[in-house]
């Protein structure tokens, strides 16, 4: 079972780049679009897993599978793809698709990357998606360094047929091929990699215009040679780089950039009065919590950590903090992911406090400090913990309260050590829209948390061996159902995307399914 680590959402403002001037709004007259990001760590699709480089990479790389508005997989340079026991799949590759530098497209462009993203000798961010193909864990042992370089469970039949082997049925595999950390790589990238992720050399509807200017923009324009299922009908997009929300938020304003996702929950009122219907608010899969650490003996009984959660107001704070534009949650699944519950928490997720002091009682109080853990990546952080320790206070009598704030570099590291002194802010954002996703890393070892999810992780086996994804719903939910009655993770709420967009632009589609949460190929320059 693979093991997933990615926060993509608590990297995305924590950048230090400058922001560039001028050119993109309504006084530019070329046929080029902008759009503001803050600097991205990667740009290889197998190592870019923050939502900065993700929105880039969407521009430059096609995969085998895409996400139709429904967030259902679909081919996008697969022909089709089929398997009779969700274990080993075939896959065929539309003929006649190229890369920018007119190399083709073939099974082995797949394997190449595939081999070189799982191979931990590489240490890129996305090798965990390749988890589930036989000869995986070749590639990644558990000391030293990987005898082979190849996994087991590739094969190109043909140039245009790749047949995938996997360790064990996945029937969620198609959602795994549609995320961009899948696409292929041209074996002109294998001769320099440093160099190539200066200027990545892809196979979507944009190619790259010039080398990455760090801390400053990332230009790219139509691929006149594309034959995809998705042609750009602008002349380019320019990615400006900025230090953060605000000053994006700032340039868009001003007319100076033409799309921003990343506006702040305070300024959206605002925004909603200046834009009008050229705000967009578009559904996310992200999610925040409150996780335990379950490793520490002072949590160890649910009725604590149920009492924690159902002292805490998460309307109230969502009302505070961002303005009311996130949705207070009662599930661990985001409402865009089938097999979405309302309610599946219950009442350990209902704001009761009079019913949170009596469980409180009852598992014996909490001595000592209470100590809450949360990154310096966003000052909403600290924000909505001085609500919850308000909260705690008030509606339990915990007094003695004190804050972790942690470097953001360092954040990770801390939770993956167990070494979070109390309950800590645990953050999801979705990589494809399945119940797995949200799931396997609540279960499979090793869970920052400490919980021990032997059982819940032998559900999610069963939904993953389900003849069709819909099958596996039912174990999902069940998996689900134990995780929650355990209660090592409390959900608090959705975050709700804000787009924003200049009268320069058309022809926007926005879709919570994509990175840059709009289709950049359907974007039209006014």
């Amino acid at each position: 079972m693979k093991v997933k680590g990615m926060l993509v959402g608590i990297v995305a403002v924590a950048m230090a780049a400058s922001a560039c001037g001028g050119g993109g709004g309504s006084g530019n007259k070329s046929k080029v679009f902008t759009y503001a990001i803050t600097e991205p760590e990667h740009l290889t699709p197998g190592n870019t897993n923050d939502a900065q480089g993700l929105t880039v990479d969407s521009a430059l790389f096609d995969t085998l599978m895409t996400l139709d508005p429904n967030g259902k997989p679909v081919p996008e340079e697969a022909a089709s793809i089929n398997t009779s026991d969700q274990k080993v799949w075939t896959i065929k590759i539309k003929p006649g698709l190229t890369f920018h530098n007119g190399e083709p497209v073939t099974a082995q462009s797949y394997i190449d990357a595939w081999n070189a993203t799982a191979n931990s000798s590489n240490a890129w961010g996305n090798g965990y998606y390749l988890g589930s193909i036989d000869g995986y864990a070749d590639l990644n042992p558990d000391k030293g360094k990987p005898k082979v370089d190849k996994m087991k469970g590739l094969k190109a039949v043909d140039p245009q047929t790749l047949q995938v082997t996997l360790s064990q049925p996945f029937s969620q595999f198609p959602y795994v091929l549609s995320f961009i950390g899948t696409a292929p790589m041209p074996k002109a990238a294998f001769t320099d990699l440093k160099a190539y992720e200066q200027k990545p050399i892809g196979n979507g509807p944009f190619m790259m215009d010039g080398s990455w200017e760090h801390n400053k923009q990332i230009k790219v324009k139509k691929f006149p040679g594309y034959k995809g299922p998705r042609p750009a009908k602008s002349e380019g997009v320019t990615f400006k780089e900025y230090a953060g929300r605000d000053a994006a938020y700032t340039d868009l304003r001003a007319g100076k950039v033409d799309f921003d996702n990343q506006i702040p929950a305070a300024k959206a009122p605002e925004a909603k009065r200046l834009l009008g219907d050229r705000l967009i608010t578009v559904p996310s899969g992200t999610m925040d919590f409150l996780e335990f650490p379950l490793y520490d003996p002072a949590f160890k009984n649910p009725d604590l950590r149920k009492a924690i959660s159902m002292a805490i107001d998460r309307q109230a704070i969502v009302n505070a903090v961002y303005n009311g534009t996130f949705k207070p949650m009662a599930s661990l699944l985001a409402p865009i992911v089938p097999g979405y519950r309302a309610n599946a928490c219950g009442t350990a997720c209902t704001y009761n406090p009079q019913q949170a002091k009596q469980l409180f009682d009852k598992a014996g109080g909490y001595k000592g400090t209470l100590h809450l853990v949360f990154s310096n990546a966003d000052a909403t952080y600290e924000q909505w913990m001085t609500d919850v320790a308000n909260q705690l206070k008030q509606n339990l009598g915990i007094t003695d309260i004190k804050f972790d704030k942690v470097q953001v570099s360092d954040y990770l590291t801390k939770l993956s050590d167990h070494k979070a002194a109390g309950p800590y802010r645990s953050n999801w954002t979705m990589d494809y829209p399945s119940p797995e996703d949200y799931l396997t890393p609540r279960c499979a070892k090793p869970t920052r948390s400490g919980y021990n999810g032997d059982a819940c992780e032998a559900l999610i086996m069963k939904g993953n061996a389900a003849k069709t994804p819909e099958e596996g719903q039912q174990y999902y939910q069940q998996a689900e159902d134990m995780v929650l009655k355990d209660m090592p993770i409390t959900p608090l709420w959705n975050w709700q995307d804000q787009l924003g967009a200049s009268s320069h632009v058309g022809d926007i589609h926005s879709d919570p399914y994509v990175y840059p949460l709009v289709h950049l190929d359907q974007v039209t320059v006014k």
